[in-house]
């Protein structure tokens, strides 16, 4: 059995206007995010941004812009989904990633992983996703929006 890396990133896909994009979880009802996915192999870690939000969404983050936000986030992995790493590995780490796209875009989603999608105001967004470190990503867009 081939192990995740307890190495993952977090792509928060919003706006000009800050409508966030949510998906929902399959195997976790009303369980709402971004983009997140494990880092795979010895790619970039940017790579596994772009990688994820194309194989979740199916929007080309390439062609709009990506940014690392040089921040991380270390969290106890769900003990649901903890069989999925090597024994004895409980926690992971976090890269946060955003990625501005002009308008809300259709999305396709993973048929696999998740069942549905919304664009969001900010504000709510935060309040609906079910990660905290999601959740304070999604805040912070705000306040990195006014500092730019």
């Amino acid at each position: 059995m081939t192990y995740k890396q307890p190495v993952s990133v977090l792509v928060v896909i919003h706006t000009p206007e800050l409508k966030v994009l949510l998906i929902e979880r399959r195997d976790f009802a009303e369980a709402w995010q971004s983009v997140t996915g494990s880092h795979e192999g010895g790619e970039a870690l940017i790579d596994t941004a772009r990688r994820e939000v194309l194989e979740e969404t199916g929007i080309d983050a390439r062609a709009y812009r990506l940014s690392d936000w040089q921040r991380c986030n270390e969290y106890d992995i769900f003990e649901v989904w903890r069989h999925r790493y090597a024994p004895g590995v409980t926690t992971n780490v976090e890269h946060v990633f955003a990625l501005e796209v002009p308008a809300e875009l259709p999305v396709t989603l993973s048929p696999t992983e998740h069942g549905r999608y919304r664009w969001v105001d900010w504000p709510q967004a935060a309040e609906m996703v079910f990660s905290p470190s999601n959740a304070d990503a999604i805040r912070m867009l705000a306040d990195r929006r006014a500092s730019e």
